[in-house]
C-alpha cells in the first residue's frame, strides 16, 4: 500500500536510510534526510506491507521552473529487486503527471542507482564526481512529463 508520509513515520523512515548506509547513502547525508523530512518535505510517500513502512520517496516542486524533482528514494535491503522501488517511482510520476503546469521531472541521485532511473526514461545530464560524499558521484537525471 503506497500512502501519505505522515509525522509518526519518521522513525521507521529513518531507519530505512540507515539500512541502506553505507551501500547507497554515505552516513553524512542521514542528517541531510532528516533535515528533509522536517523542513524540506513537500509531498512524501511511504510503502507499507504488513503494518511495517518497506519504501519510501518523495517529490518536491519547483513551480517557476515548470519541474518536480523526484527525491530521497529508499528501500528496505530485504525488499530490494522486488519491484517496489518501481511501484514508487511510478506512483509519484502519476501524481506529478496529475499537478498542474508541471512539464519536467529531475531525479539527483548517484552512479549506484542511475540505472534504475533510465529504466523510468530518465536520461542523464550531467555527472559531479564526489558530490555527496567522497565516493557518492551526483548523476542528475531528467525526463518529460508525459
Amino acid at each position: 500500500m503506497i500512502r501519505k508520509y505522515q509525522s509518526e513515520d519518521k522513525d521507521a523512515v529513518m531507519a530505512l536510510i540507515d539500512l541502506n548506509i553505507p551501500e547507497y547513502f554515505d552516513e553524512s547525508e542521514r542528517q541531510d534526510f532528516e533535515h528533509y523530512l522536517e523542513k524540506e518535505r513537500e509531498d512524501y510517500f511511504v510503502i507499507e506491507q504488513d503494518g511495517k513502512i518497506v519504501a519510501s520517496g518523495g517529490i518536491n516542486y519547483f513551480r517557476d521552473e515548470h519541474t518536480a524533482r523526484i527525491s530521497w528514494d529508499m528501500v528496505h535491503p530485504d525488499h530490494h529487486g522486488k519491484g517496489l522501488g518501481r511501484q514508487l517511482v511510478d506512483h509519484r510520476l502519476a501524481v506529478i503527471k496529475s499537478t498542474p503546469g508541471v512539464r519536467n521531472v529531475i531525479v539527483r541521485t548517484s552512479q549506484l542507482a542511475h540505472n534504475f532511473y533510465a529504466k523510468s526514461g530518465f536520461v542523464l545530464d550531467e555527472v559531479k564526481e564526489d558530490f555527496w560524499a567522497p565516493g557518492f558521484d551526483l548523476y542528475l537525471m531528467s525526463r518529460a512529463v508525459n
